[in-house]
This record gives C-alpha cells, sequence and structure tokens, in this order.
C-alpha cells in the first residue's frame, strides 16, 4: 500500500524503542502514513527508565527539519521531547519557515514514565511563548498541564478549568489526558473555542504503558496529515491506543511497550467516525 499522509516527527530517540521516535513512526505507519524524523536527543532507555540523555546540537536539528521539508514536504508535524530552549527556538524557527500552515500537533514532554526529567525547568516559558503558538493541538497529560497552566488538577472539574486556561496561551485546541486520575474509567478531554468534548473509556489494567503519550499525539498527526477534521483524528487515534494497549508484547521488566502493529476494525472506525460527540459543553470553555 502506499503510505497517504506525510508526518514530519520532531523528537527524542527511545533505544527501548517504546517511546519517542521510535514509537512514532511505529504509529504513523500503522495507520497509513508516511513518517519522517528530525531527532532532538538521544536517549539510553529500558522499560525501567531513562539512564542518560545526549542532546543533538540545534544547528543539526534545524537541518534535519528543513532538508525533509524542502524535498518530502509534510502534510502534518508531531512534535516530542524538544528538550531544552536552544532545542525548542531551533525547531519552531524552521517549523514556521518551512511548514507554515501545517497542522502541528504539540506533545510537550516533560517528564519520563519512570521520573527523568525530559524538558529542562528553564525551558518551559520557551515551549509557552514559541511552540504553543504554533500549534494546531497540545496533548498534555495532567502533571504536564499542571505545569502549564499553573494549576492542580485532581477531579474532572479541575481538568475542565485547566483545559480552558491552557487555551488561552494561544493554542487553538488542547487534549488533556486524564489517565493519571484514579478511577476505573479514563476521561479525555478535547476544548476548542466551541466547547470541550469529553472521550470515555474503561480503564485497561496493565503495566505496559509506555509510550502511550507518544503514539497517540503521533496518531492524531497522521490523521490530520490524511485530511481528518480534528475529532476524528482524535476518535480514531485513542481507539488505535487502546487496542495497542490490549495487544502489548509483554516485554520487560517495567513499562513495557505498546503492540504498535495491531490494526482496527474497519467498522469499529466506521462507528468512531458518525458518533456523536460524548458529551459536549458548547460555548467558551
Amino acid at each position: 500500500m502506499t503510505p497517504r499522509g506525510r508526518v514530519l516527527i520532531v523528537a527524542g530517540s527511545d533505544s527501548g524503542g517504546g517511546a519517542g521516535i521510535q514509537a512514532d513512526l511505529k504509529a504513523v505507519t500503522a495507520l497509513g502514513g508516511y513518517a519522517a524524523t528530525a531527532i532532538t536527543a538521544l536517549t539510553a532507555q529500558d522499560t525501567t527508565g531513562v539512564h542518560g540523555v545526549m542532546a543533538v546540537p540545534p544547528d543539526f536539528i534545524r537541518q534535519q527539519i528543513r532538508v525533509v521539508l524542502r524535498d518530502i514536504g509534510a502534510d502534518a508535524v508531531k512534535t516530542g521531547m524538544l528538550h531544552d530552549g536552544p532545542t525548542i527556538e531551533a525547531v519552531c524557527d524552521e517549523i514556521a519557515a518551512g511548514a507554515p500552515g501545517v497542522p502541528l500537533v504539540a506533545d510537550p514532554v516533560m517528564v519520563a514514565k519512570g521520573g527523568h526529567r525530559l524538558l529542562q525547568a528553564e525551558a518551559v516559558e520557551t515551549l509557552k511563548r514559541r511552540l504553543l503558538p504554533l500549534a494546531a493541538l497540545i496533548t498534555p497529560n495532567l502533571p504536564e498541564a499542571e505545569v502549564l497552566a499553573g494549576m492542580e488538577i485532581r477531579d474532572r472539574d479541575a481538568m475542565r478549568h485547566a483545559a480552558a486556561a491552557l487555551l488561552t496561551l494561544g493554542v487553538p485546541a488542547v487534549l488533556l489526558k486524564g489517565g493519571h486520575l484514579e478511577g476505573p474509567t479514563v476521561v479525555d478531554l478535547l476544548a476548542t473555542e466551541a466547547g470541550i468534548e469529553t472521550f470515555e473509556g474503561p480503564r485497561i489494567e496493565t503495566r505496559h504503558t509506555h509510550g502511550t503519550g507518544c503514539t497517540l499525539a503521533s496518531a492524531i498527526a497522521a490523521g490530520l496529515a490524511q485530511g481528518m477534521a480534528l475529532r476524528e483524528a482524535v476518535a480514531r487515534a485513542r481507539a488505535y491506543v487502546r487496542a495497542a494497549l490490549a495487544a502489548a508484547p509483554g516485554l520487560g521488566r517495567g513499562h513495557g511497550p505498546l503492540g504498535h502493529a495491531v490494526t482496527l476494525d474497519p467498522a469499529r472506525l466506521e462507528a468512531l467516525r458518525e458518533a456523536p460527540a460524548a458529551s459536549v459543553e458548547r460555548g467558551t470553555p
């Protein structure tokens, strides 16, 4: 099959293959897209954690982005681990120059699942100032949203307030992921100027959750690159991540990788496309 939808992924490498560039490549490919990359950092990483990080020089990051956009082009861009302020500046400069108007899905990666910081603390303001205004969608988890919005998020009401606060940072859409809240149901909120839509699903009890955030953001970017509307891209991406969680191969001693090679049932995808919103609060979020 000829890949449909070109996605440029700008993120860090995970030597364990479960997250980062490796997860991004697998997700876009599984959903029928074509993935190109610009690697921002190398990590020595496995399912138990991050054991080392080596940053890629900003000038070389710029060159990776520039040559890919000039030759292959992109229908969507996805960013993940950007590590520090100079990296963010370099990435934003090149995306603004080489991919104006191309939808950008920004996953504001800050801390690895094992607790290792992947974004320097002093770079948070640079991320808010430079990256978020370029993004069509940001996909923070709750700890990341707490940093960006400057508030605690302990329940669904706080999630709604945080999503509304994040919209004020210059990004038109926020997918706030609620997996860190306890309970049998996982709730994600998709917030735009039109309102807030709630996506819910039963929690899949597994320790093999490494790379879920990277995978989700890249799957959404693949959908946008293929011409899907935002809601449709989010719905398909969530279904893909859930299927990949259920198909996890059970590797490693810690947080294992997903089963990225899983396929989605066409009938299920059509139902997702036609389903009404689970819960939409219209008006200003």
